[in-house]
C-alpha cells in the first residue's frame, strides 16, 4: 500500500476566545477534506444537530454556521493532525499512524474550554490515548457523543437529545 496516497491531515480548528465547549472529532472525511469544511457529508447530522441545538439554519453558508457556533461558546477540531486512512472510516485508520494535533498550545489559546465533547469513539480513544497524559486541563468535563457520522446508524432526534444532554454546561 502506498501510504502517501492516504495520508490525511487536519484542519484548523473552529473557535475563538469565548469557546466554553471543544466538539472534537477524529479526522475529516473524504468529503470534508475535498471541500475543507468541517463535517460535509451531506448526511453527517453535525450541522442539524447544532442547528437544532443553537438555532440556525443547518442549510446557511458554511461561514455562517461556523460563526453561528462561535457566537454560541463552540469549538471544533479533531484529536488527529494527522494519520494514514484509506476512506473516510474511523476503523481504517492504520495502526501506529495516528499524530495527535497541538492541544498544549491549543488549550493555551482557548483557557475558557470547560467541556470537552467527543464526536464518536474513536476520537475519544484518541485524546485519551494520545492528548490526556500530556495536555488536557485539569479544570474541565468530559462527555462522549453519538457518532454524527451517517456510517453510526442512530436516528437523528436521539442523536439530538444526546448532544443537548451532554452539551449542557
Amino acid at each position: 500500500m502506498n501510504t502517501e496516497l492516504n495520508t490525511v491531515t487536519s484542519f484548523a480548528p473552529i473557535a475563538d476566545g469565548s469557546a466554553r465547549v471543544l466538539i472534537l472529532g477524529s479526522m475529516p472525511g473524504i468529503r470534508s477534506l475535498q471541500t475543507g469544511q468541517y463535517y460535509a457529508h451531506p448526511r453527517n447530522a453535525f450541522w442539524p444537530i447544532m442547528a437544532h441545538l443553537y438555532g440556525f439554519n443547518s442549510g446557511s453558508p458554511y461561514d455562517a454556521r461556523v460563526d453561528a457556533l462561535k457566537a454560541s461558546g463552540i469549538a471544533v477540531w479533531d484529536v488527529l493532525r494527522e494519520c494514514v486512512r484509506p476512506g473516510s472510516l474511523d476503523s481504517a485508520i492504520e495502526k501506529g499512524s495516528r499524530v495527535p494535533n497541538d492541544f498544549v498550545s491549543f488549550f493555551a489559546t482557548y483557557p475558557g474550554i470547560r467541556l470537552i465533547a467527543f464526536n464518536g469513539a474513536e476520537a475519544a480513544r484518541s485524546f485519551n490515548r494520545y492528548v490526556l497524559p500530556n495536555a488536557a486541563p485539569l479544570d474541565v468535563r468530559f462527555a462522549r457523543l453519538p457518532s454524527s457520522s451517517p456510517a453510526h446508524a442512530v436516528a437523528l432526534e436521539k442523536k439530538i437529545a444526546a448532544w443537548q444532554q451532554a452539551l449542557t454546561l
